[in-house]
């Protein structure tokens, strides 16, 4: 923890140790891999303070549960370097999602759970406040009280850590509901997303933005002001309408202006500039439009010329996140993912560190900036890569110092990981498909028993990174390729199509032809092809067999969704149904009401905690597939969600996967 790393004439680094190493997994016991690619990381989420002497972090707890540490790493501290843990948290439904500093020594933490009203699992967020030492814990969500005419799921978001000349306050978001005086008729109305500012040790706090009911989000400048809100009009049917109206103030009014309206059409595509950060100084909102079917990065003048200028576009691909850094989260820079995700930094000398950077760690990483003390003198960030998980590091300018703080995932140091290779396939039309393919570590490639695994969403992609549950079926000796099928994200509108959902049979044909592909490549040997996807993967995985019954030789689906007429009455939202869409689709695309058709045998994971997919999907796939005489086996995690964030749980899910795959395609235990 005390080593440190210096530039050597500014430009690289000498001595620097990452984790990573020679090890070959391939001889370890499929148990014993399964442990520890399955547990949760050991750093889940960290932070550094406004000074920079300190940092965060959330580590998994033996058991289950979280615990928070403090790390001193100032050269006075009595035991500079040593984690100091200062709160653990059991499971019992609830997840610590982060920890971030209000000062130098106090932390906001959020903490969600999920809870049960008879059967109806509804998501509940607050925040907490708590000194450095663990002391003086109290929450700062605001209380509903007693006499309130509803309840409020959301219990706010930090919005603003910096406002000049008050360290201990910052900006929250509160949705207020409405309240009635017990033993009158008095009723105060007031409803809907506000803006409050609360001091962090004595909790007091005061309106600074009155609620509004079709309030949608605030943007401030970094530095204490609002200047942007979004206001997304109801429909009739109190549901949410499609379009969100951004407005601004110009500095020192409090007059809104209009500034951009968002579009949100039936496949979940957005158009219009959609506004993402402020920068006070230079009197600009930042935000994201489409520029030929791409998106780009522009900026809008805040002083009512309204004058928009194009900051970054790139041909053929979405630019799709800001680079931010500082108290402020100022915009340093935008990234976009071609084969690999690339940062394209405004700040020069952050442009310099960051290429020097990943040019002198070992395997030349990406760096990812996570946070920097206030005078961003000191810079926390993370470099990982496809074969290593990753580990963070501060960064000290004015020493030009590199120091190791710790690894993302301490249970794979010395494994030798698959390399993450991007690829395109043909898809039967002839339309080249991309993809990452990553193969077992010194294998031939050829004639390996292969997954095929398509991400999540539909609406997302898969990027070149660590992947754990790649990782694991790569060590127990599988080829995996993961597809960017159409319907995916970051590749343009043309690409989305109508989403993944109401395109269906082009998103699984891509996907169905990713494994024919390795066929014909000789990558998969004869009779050894199967299928692997979680939330939308699993869907994909189960609908793929559907469309060939006679492709892949075992599916597994996590999640999944399988009944699209079903998943859009648990959604219970106009927008959802109008996303899913009506049509012959809903039937053809359906796995569960073509369980008939599947002859591979079916292996579905599912939390009973799940409110992003309901368990009642996998339930009725289990139950179609039993009717229809099929071979199915389903597993149910009590108390777990969408991620199944449990290590056992995870263990649970790549043993008896790996074992089910190695029995159907006839391999070795």
């Amino acid at each position: 923890m005390n080593g440190a790393f210096r530039f050597l004439a500014g430009v690289a680094l000498a001595g620097i140790c990452v984790f990573g190493g020679s090890g070959v997994a391939l001889a370890e016991d499929a148990a014993v891999l399964a442990a520890k690619f399955g547990a949760l990381e050991s750093v889940r989420q960290i932070s550094i303070s406004p000074d920079g002497q300190k940092v965060a972090y959330i580590a998994t707890r033996n058991g289950g549960g979280a615990v928070l540490s403090v790390v001193d790493l100032g050269a006075a501290a009595a035991n500079v370097g040593v984690p100091k843990p200062i709160l653990a948290q059991r499971t019992e439904g609830q997840t610590l999602e982060s920890c971030d500093w209000a000062t130098d020594e106090r932390l906001i933490c959020v903490n969600s759970m999920v809870y049960d009203y008879s059967g109806y699992l509804m998501p509940i967020e607050r925040l907490f406040a708590l000194n450095a030492d663990g002391s003086k814990v109290a929450r700062l969500s605001a209380d509903t009280g007693s006499d309130t005419l509803g309840f409020a799921l959301y219990g706010g978001g930090v919005i603003d850590w910096d406002l000049p000349g008050k360290p201990n306050h910052v900006l929250m978001t509160r949705y207020y509901v409405p309240k009635v005086s017990v033993g009158s008729n008095v009723t105060h109305e007031q409803q809907g997303l506000g803006v409050e500012e609360v001091d962090v040790d004595s909790l007091q706090r005061h309106n600074v933005e009155h609620p509004f009911s079709e309030a949608y989000r605030y943007i401030t400048d970094g530095h204490g002001t609002v200047r942007v809100m979004g206001v997304r009009p109801m429909r009739g049917d109190d549901e949410m309408g499609n379009e969100i109206n951004y407005s601004y103030r110009a500095p020192n009014s409090r007059e809104w202006k209009r500034l951009s309206k968002v579009t949100i059409d039936a496949s979940g595509l957005a158009s219009g500039f959609q506004p993402v950060a402020v920068d006070g100084a230079k009197n600009v909102v930042y935000g994201f439009d489409s520029l030929n079917g791409f998106d780009a990065l522009y900026s809008i003048a805040l002083d009512g010329t309204d004058t928009r200028q194009l900051v970054l576009a790139k041909d053929g691909i979405d630019v799709d996140e800001l680079v931010r850094l500082g108290r402020d989260r100022r915009v340093v820079g935008a990234s976009f993912a071609t084969d690999i995700r690339r940062s394209e930094f405004f700040d020069p000398d952050l442009k310099k560190l960051a290429a020097g950077l990943t040019k002198a760690l070992p395997g030349q990483p990406s760096i990812t900036l996570f946070g920097a003390s206030a005078d961003e003198s000191k810079i926390l960030l993370l470099a990982s890569s496809d074969v290593d998980p990753g580990t963070f590091y501060r960064f000290d300018k004015a020493a030009r110092q590199l120091s190791p703080l710790l690894p993302v995932r301490a249970e794979l140091a010395g494994m030798t990981l698959g390399a993450m290779k991007p690829i395109t396939f043909p898809a039967a039309d002839g339309t080249q498909i991309p993809g990452y393919l990553t193969l077992p570590p010194g294998s031939t490639g050829k004639g390996l028993p292969a997954i095929i695994m398509p991400h999540g969403g539909p609406a997302s992609r898969d990027e070149w990174g660590f992947d754990w549950l790649v990782q694991f079926y790569v060590a127990r000796g599988y080829a995996v390729l993961q597809p960017n099928y159409r319907g995916s994200t970051g590749f343009g509108a043309e690409w989305y199509r109508q989403n993944g959902w109401k395109s269906w049979h082009t998103a699984i044909g891509d996907v169905n032809d990713a494994g024919r592909w390795l066929a014909a490549q000789g990558i998969a040997a004869p009779g050894k092809l199967a299928i692997v996807g979680w939330s939308y993967g699993g869907y994909a995985a189960l609908q793929s067999a559907v469309l060939d019954p006679d492709l892949f030789k075992a599916i597994v689906a996590v999640a999944p969704v399988t009944d699209l007429a079903s998943y859009k009455l648990e959604k219970g939202t106009k927008m959802a149904r109008d996303f899913v869409g009506t049509g012959p689709h809903v039937q053809e695309g359906s796995p569960a009401q073509n369980a008939a058709a599947i002859k591979a045998p079916v292996l579905l994971f599912h939390g009973d905690h799940d409110i992003n997919v309901d368990i009642g999907e996998s339930r009725m796939m289990n139950n179609r597939l039993k009717a229809a005489g099929k071979q199915v086996t389903f597993v149910e995690f009590p108390g777990l969600d969408h991620q199944l964030a449990d290590s056992a749980a995870r263990t649970r899910l790549l043993v008896e996967s790996d074992a089910f795959l190695r029995k159907a395609m006839g391999l070795q235990p």
